[in-house]
């Protein structure tokens, strides 16, 4: 199937529907600049054709005219790095993957999520899942891969039923499965479901569970890239990352490449809870400072209140 025709129809529908203009309260995002959360609130998460009238799966259409050296060369420009934690570039993580020799190879969409009151991998599936399924489909083109997975806890189930609403969707307009879009590209995604543990999110320890040990930490190297699930190259990315990509390919590595820092791009979505007036999930370009997330984002301490501290990165992370 044609992406202009796929693209053409959910438009159409979009627009019967009185979408003709989706919108958020502005005062909702003061300080904020969405990537991620860029369609959360605004569209029908099981209905693929709201995702598609806004932009969506342009950038898979995109990426399968280019070839995964070029692909890879849009996101290496654009500066995303992993939204995990280390930070480590994406376009590197692909790149090796493509080098590897053999032609099985796997990609993994991290959704691990064990720290308490984090939850941005389950916002992100339950409110825009196929934003995530397509930074799948172009990381698994850029990096060779023709099966994935989605490492994802097993309470969150509204999240994993939305998953598999999009997949059975995406199946039904030729983005998933043999020759997608009419290109050589394959692709198929599996859903793995984990226990929960706050160790499961590190990747080494995600192979180890996916592969039925138990989940703790292996010595590297060598890298998942070159000896991953089932000794395969593999390529693992978290959820914001994937949904990045997905915004990258869709409206340009100059485009991304202007948000942040010089040397941090893009985005990050933070959990913003506790002692503030306004909590909740907010994403702000990085280099923002705490002062703005808790004062302009967050509204301040409740009754004038002074702050005292911040916890920063989870049972794992430190006080500022």
């Amino acid at each position: 199937m044609e992406f202009e025709k796929i693209q053409k129809d959910a438009i159409a529908e979009w627009e019967a529907g009185g979408n003709k203009k989706p919108d958020i309260d502005p005062s909702v995002l003061k300080g904020q600049v969405r990537i991620s959360l860029n369609n959360c609130g605004l569209i029908d998460p099981e209905n693929i054709n709201h995702y598609v009238a806004r932009g969506g799966y342009s950038g898979l259409a995109r990426a399968l005219k280019m070839e995964p050296e070029d692909v890879i060369k849009e996101i290496r420009k654009a500066g995303l790095r992993g939204r995990g934690g280390a930070g480590y570039p994406a376009a590197d993580k692909w790149s090796a993957c493509l080098k590897q020799e053999g032609r099985e190879k796997f990609l993994i969409c991290n959704a691990a999520e064990g720290d308490p009151s984090v939850y941005i991998a389950r916002t992100l599936f339950e409110s825009d899942p196929h934003s995530i399924l397509e930074g799948m489909l172009i990381a698994a083109y850029a990096s060779g891969a023709a099966h994935g997975f989605i490492y994802i806890n097993n309470e969150y189930v509204q999240a994993v039923a939305r998953i598999r609403t999009a997949l059975e969707k995406m199946k039904g307009m030729d983005l998933l499965g043999e020759k997608i879009l009419g290109s050589k590209f394959r692709f198929e995604i599996e859903i793995r479901e984990s226990a929960g543990a706050l160790i499961s999110g590190e990747e080494t320890a995600l192979l180890n569970s996916m592969d039925g040990k138990r989940a703790t930490t292996s010595i590297r190297p060598p890298y998942p890239e070159e000896s991953g699930l089932n000794g395969k190259p593999t390529v693992i990315n978290n959820v914001e990352t994937l949904a990045h990509a997905s915004a990258i390919l869709q409206k340009g590595a100059d485009w991304y490449a202007g948000i942040g820092t010089e040397k941090s791009k893009g985005t990050k979505v933070f959990v913003l809870a506790g002692h503030v007036k306004s909590p909740g999930l907010v994403e702000v370009p990085l280099g923002t400072t705490v002062r703005k997330l808790v004062y302009e984002i967050g509204g301040g301490i409740p009754d004038g209140k002074a702050l005292k501290a911040v916890q920063v990165g989870g049972p794992t992370g430190g006080f500022l």
